[in-house]
């Protein structure tokens, strides 16, 4: 967790082409795959469990997501061979599929991708009934608070309006911050009230729009929570790092966002660490119906990789328990393996754990648990070849969320999203 800032400013690496033989004569397994500190590590552990076999190279893609995105694609569909295991977001792995550029995972492969992955990130690697992916590491938003201004987290968007309302008229911070620039952002807060009012944006086989009476209450809480003076008045402008900022300054009450915000106040903050909290993603009516969005990534074996069988094994290895856990306490992105979770053992088991020298979940996940069981019973982005052409549209409609009419806009999502639904094919 400590290492997520360096993530965000890691250098974009461009990857050029490449041979299929290693350098000692074994095979070479080219992985490509977004900026992480600490991947190299884990790619050079997995070298060594090849012991020869095959030699893992790993190809850095641009650090945002349009950009890999955009490599990716370009190189698949042109059949490049020189490409074997691929880093995918957790929304791309139906367009992928649907082209026929990744390979599905089937038998003892598929077994073991699948094995102790939570229901969350295991549905985010499926497309038409089958697994094309392996899920390397996930993300969820929590409700952050300073105890000090609200010793008690609301669990509701109502009750935290509400709560809101009365800080504010008492003179204190009152803000609810999220993201609501019009990016990918504005589309997860969105998704996740949807899904927390029990509504649905397109059908479970994503064939049609649905935008139900779930999406429609979404749609009056986004309008109420922006026009009502309980956001920050640059939200139109704001992305998870610059809601992390605003929450640090002091000018938030309650804050929805990643993970990462918890290691930029502990680096930034320390002496107030102790009173910032975390507690589940609000709901919608019921206090428990509260669902957040998940992100992360996926590996797939390209269509067209000439080293298969070595593929799969190299991907299975890179998104094993044990190199998650690793990830996790490096770099900061959340483990899809439920064993993780509750695994003590600092990454020396012949030492005492600690924060700086020594890490293990509980020092530098504190809110585990929390996140845990989110992952079990996550929101997830609508599942569609045409996600990438549905978020832009989105993000344009409810762009500025203060000047949604909820009937109307809802009507206007239906519309706009069934015309980017009947766009047959990938999205260039």
């Amino acid at each position: 967790m400590r290492k997520s800032a360096a993530v965000l400013g890691a250098a974009i690496v461009g990857a050029g082409t490449l041979t299929a033989c290693g350098a000692e004569g074994g095979k070479q397994i080219n992985v490509y795959y977004a900026p992480e500190d600490n991947f190299q590590t884990v790619v050079d552990r997995c070298n060594e469990q090849a012991d020869g076999e095959y030699r893992i190279v790993y190809n850095k893609l641009p650090r945002d997501a349009d950009g890999q995105r955009e490599q990716m694609v370009r190189r698949l569909a042109a059949g490049d061979e020189t490409m074997d295991v691929l880093g995918l977001d957790v929304t791309w792995v139906p367009e992928f599929a649907e082209a026929g550029w990744i390979e599905e995972w089937t038998g003892a492969n598929k077994e073991a991708a699948e094995r102790d992955v939570l229901p969350g990130p295991l549905e985010t690697a499926r497309w038409d009934g089958k697994l094309y992916a392996a899920p390397k590491n996930t993300n969820v938003r929590l409700l952050w608070y300073d105890d000090r201004i609200t010793p008690e987290p609301p669990r509701t968007w109502d009750e935290m309006m509400r709560m809101s309302r009365e800080l504010k008229q008492q003179g204190e911070p009152y803000q609810i911050l999220f993201t609501g620039a019009q990016y990918e952002g504005l589309v997860v807060t969105f998704n996740s009230i949807v899904e927390s009012a029990g509504g649905r944006i397109l059908s479970e086989d994503g064939q049609s729009v649905v935008m139900d009476d779930g999406a429609v209450r979404a749609l009056e809480i986004l309008k109420e929570v922006t026009t009502s003076g309980l956001t920050d008045p640059s939200l139109t402008n704001q992305q998870e790092d610059q809601v992390r900022q605003a929450m640090q300054s002091g000018r938030g009450a309650f804050e929805l966002n990643w993970p990462f915000v918890y290691a930029s106040w502990a680096a930034e903050q320390p002496d107030s660490l102790q009173h910032f909290k975390w507690a589940p993603y609000p709901g919608v009516g019921s206090p428990d119906s509260g669902r957040s969005t998940i992100g992360g990534y996926n590996l797939a074996v390209s269509s067209a990789s000439r080293q298969k069988p070595e593929a799969f094994e190299a991907a299975l290895c890179l998104r094993s328990a044990e190199n998650q856990k690793f990830s996790a306490l490096n770099d900061g992105v959340p483990p899809t393996v439920e064993s993780v979770y509750t695994d003590e053992t600092p990454l020396d088991p012949s030492k005492p754990a600690d924060p700086e020298d020594n890490p293990s979940m509980a020092t530098e996940y504190p809110m585990k648990d929390t996140i845990l069981a989110e992952l079990k019973d996550a929101a997830v982005r609508p599942l569609t070849p045409a996600y990438q052409n549905l978020s832009t549209v989105m993000s344009k409609i409810l762009s500025p969320p203060s000047e949604i009419d909820p009937q109307r806009t809802a009507d206007e999502l239906r519309n706009q999203l069934t015309d980017a639904l009947d766009s047959k094919g990938v999205i260039p």
